[in-house]
């Protein structure tokens, strides 16, 4: 049953421009229990809207539910302006401040005039006002055109949500189009796709079809030919697209059969229409190519700027030495140097080698030679990392503030834009960024617009990792350019004379594995089995980590693939029953095919900056309210590292269980110990630079287990997917020609 609220509207307490609210609302009537006892009283509620006239009659639909904070609120998912019916609601509403200029004697003279269908009589008619007592003309023409607007704008709303558009896309399309939202839908529907941020072609295509409109329209063609290039660069990773790719995509999904001069025609008027580019034989996206040439442009720019000039840079590093009592090696001081003197740089190596030592040095010496103090230093000096637990290890290691990305940028989700950018350019001064082969090209691309030109930028990261889940492939392009100064970390500091971890990194790094590797060590292990034996042998292994005194919060498994037996979503069932198996005293709650219980691991699946957690986060459920006297709705508490957060139940698609986590997602992470299951079932994932980012993301211990040819197939195999960029180029041409 739909619940709903009648009353009235009083006032906001939050609200966007996207038309978000949070606000008072007085109820005079309801269908919920639960909120029974808020009869004419007042309720906070949240949703999206067009217009809240205070205190105007109106039904919300929604759900209710309880927020820790401020107790049970209203969840609007769908509302109705209500027409006021008796003398009293009519004159509250015409004296109202919609209606400039009208006050409560005015209003009751209206209403004593036309009755109780006032309203309906004005729309009709607006001359019957003009023989209302002390009412002018022109006032009377105001108050028509303002009751026509008001009525109409929400006649459009349930126009558009009873084409099938939600609330929110109902909302972003009217407040583009205003009156001209209906003739611009039956004009073109395809062109919302242009204009209205984050509607999709499936929506659009479907509802296109109660228009009508022919399967082989032009504009519908055209529109699936941008959903298409979409779908495809952010499938393979690729900035850019061949001809025959586009053509088989559209065709994969219109199932039409299209003669290669029409679409030709209509890619060429794409690219006139600036939604595409074309360039020889690569056809891309107008933002991804505009990404890499201001990537380009930018890097040229900062790579032009005068050398810093520092005196007795050896003795301040020499100084820097003796208060970390450390010694640095010629390569470490060289890294250390350039970050100083050059304007961009990058520091590459793998683990073990020193690249945390290098960074937190770096800041050391700026700090030292600019003589700041703290408080100076996070003013001038931006740590940067593309995941929340990258930044968290950045900022541990140097004792200075380190962010994600996204919040140095302050991300609006709403918006799905960026506060710092372009026109509102940050001033550190100094940029040091983390794990930079996790950057994609788009988001370098608004990193570089959010800086200033003139300023240090210092890239770090591991080359031979997993290159971006987004279209690129920044760190390797940037160093095969060969126009950017590179330092290579190689010498291994992070290494006792008994740990085998860092050796077997650079062993698979340089395809040079030893014949011993099934040896077991201080730090690692070999476990061998074969794929049917996988998932028992792994339940076994766990429950002996188990009996050792670990549990899943010092543990991390990660495997290369979620789908088949021994794929991490099978995986993930039986391990919860290991680490966190049923009891009475644990509530739960069933999402699909999936049970989340409390103290389960969790994985956070997308970015959720107004709550601080990022894709990739890993939480423990602390607890789960279930039928609370209060809400009477289940609740979901997830612990990130102290940072909890509230998830109701249609949020469960935003996590998975996080037992065992893709080696992608492993990405920007550390952990204590590091279980890694390898055999032929995996074997489409399986090569170099995926297995080296599993091992290389263990502390202290590694335990392989699986199949020894598995594992050695995957080192052989260096021939992962290419990605099809053309940043190098762009680079090359720019600054050596």
């Amino acid at each position: 049953m739909k619940h709903y609220i009648k009353g009235n509207y009083r006032k906001s307490i939050f609200k966007t421009d996207q038309g978000y609210v949070i606000g008072l609302f007085k109820v005079r009537e309801t269908n919920s229990e639960n909120l029974a006892d808020f009869v004419n009283k007042t309720i906070t509620f949240t949703g999206y809207f067009h217009e809240l006239n205070e205190d105007d009659l109106y039904v919300f639909y929604g759900e209710d539910i309880f927020h820790p904070r401020y107790g049970l609120q209203f969840q609007v998912t769908e509302y109705e302006r209500l027409t006021p019916k008796d003398k009293d609601g009519l004159i509250e509403f015409l004296s109202s401040d919609l209606f400039k200029g009208v006050g409560e004697a005015l209003a009751t003279n209206i209403v004593n005039e036309l009755g109780e269908n006032a309203i309906e009589k004005i729309l009709e008619n607006e001359e019957v006002l003009y023989d209302i007592p002390k009412l002018t003309i022109k006032k009377a023409h105001k108050i028509y055109e303002t009751l026509n607007k008001y009525e109409s704008s929400h006649q459009v709303i349930i126009y558009l949500t009873e084409l099938g558009f939600n609330m929110k896309d109902s909302l972003n399309i009217y407040n583009t189009y205003k009156e001209q939202t209906i003739n611009n839908i039956e004009y073109n529907i395809y062109k919302l796709i242009d204009d209205i941020n984050g509607i999709s072609f499936v929506k659009v295509d479907e509802v296109a079809k109660k228009f009508n409109i022919k399967e082989d329209d032009e504009r519908r063609i055209k529109a699936a030919i941008i959903y298409v290039m979409n779908k495809l660069v952010y499938e393979k990773s690729d900035t850019y697209l061949e001809y025959n790719e586009i053509y088989n995509g559209v065709y994969g999904y219109l199932r039409l059969n299209l003669d290669n001069d029409l679409f030709n025609r209509l890619l060429s008027e794409l690219e006139q229409e600036f939604k595409i580019v074309i360039e020889d034989d690569r056809y891309y996206l107008k933002e991804m190519y505009e990404a890499e040439e201001n990537i380009a442009n930018k890097i040229k720019i900062i790579t032009n700027l005068n050398e810093t000039k520092y005196k007795n840079l050896d003795e301040k590093i020499n100084y820097i030495e003796e208060i970390n009592n450390l010694k640095y090696s010629e390569n470490q001081k060289k890294a250390i140097k350039s970050a100083l003197i050059d304007n961009l740089l990058i520091i590459t190596g793998g683990p073990g080698t020193g690249k945390t030592t290098i960074v937190k040095a770096i800041c050391q010496l700026y700090m030292e030679l600019n003589d700041l103090d703290f408080d100076n230093a996070v003013n001038n000096i931006a740590l940067l990392a593309p995941t929340g637990r990258a930044s968290k290890r950045l900022s541990e290691s140097t004792n200075l503030p380190a962010y994600t990305i996204h919040r140095f940028l302050k991300w609006n989700q709403e918006k799905n834009e960026f506060a710092v950018n372009e026109y509102n350019k940050n001033v550190h001064k100094l940029i040091i960024i983390d794990e930079v082969s996790m950057l994609d090209t788009l988001l370098l691309d608004s990193l570089f617009k959010g800086l200033n030109d003139n300023i240090k930028v210092i890239l770090v990261g591991d080359h031979n990792q997993l290159p971006s889940v987004g279209p690129g492939q920044i760190l390797k392009d940037l160093i095969e350019s060969d126009v950017i100064p590179i330092v290579y970390l190689d010498l291994l500091y992070r290494q006792d004379e008994n740990s085998y971890i860092t050796t077997l990194a650079q062993e698979i790094k340089n395809d040079s594995l030893s014949e011993n590797f099934l040896e077991t060590r201080s730090d690692y292990t070999f476990l061998r089995c074969n794929s049917l034996s996988l998932k028992q042998n792994l339940i076994n292994l766990c429950e002996q980590i188990i009996s050792k005194g670990y549990d899943y919060k010092r543990v991390q498994l990660m495997a290369p693939m979620y789908k088949g037996e021994n794929g991490i979503d099978v995986l993930n069932s039986e391990l919860q029953n290991v680490f966190n198996p049923a009891d009475p005293t644990k509530k739960e709650i069933k999402y699909g095919d999936v049970i989340f219980r409390e103290n389960d691991k969790i994985l956070q699946l997308v970015n959720m900056p107004e709550e601080n957690i990022y894709n990739g986060d890993i939480g423990v459920i602390k607890y789960i309210l279930t039928e609370n006297t209060k809400s009477k709705r289940t609740e979901i508490y997830i612990d990130f590292d102290g940072n909890v957060v509230r998830f109701l139940p249609k949020d469960l698609i935003k996590i998975k269980h996080g037992f065992i986590i893709s080696i992608h997602k492993s990405q920007g992470s550390e952990f204590e110990m590091v279980v890694m299951p390898i055999c032929k079932s995996y074997k489409r994932m399986l090569y170099r630079k995926l297995i080296y980012t599993g091992i290389t993301r263990a502390k202290r211990k590694l335990i392989l287990i699986g199949e020894d040819d598995a594992f050695i197939y995957s080192v052989k195999n260096n021939s992962e997917m290419s990605r099809k960029t053309s940043l190098k180029e762009k680079l090359t041409n720019k600054i050596l020609n």
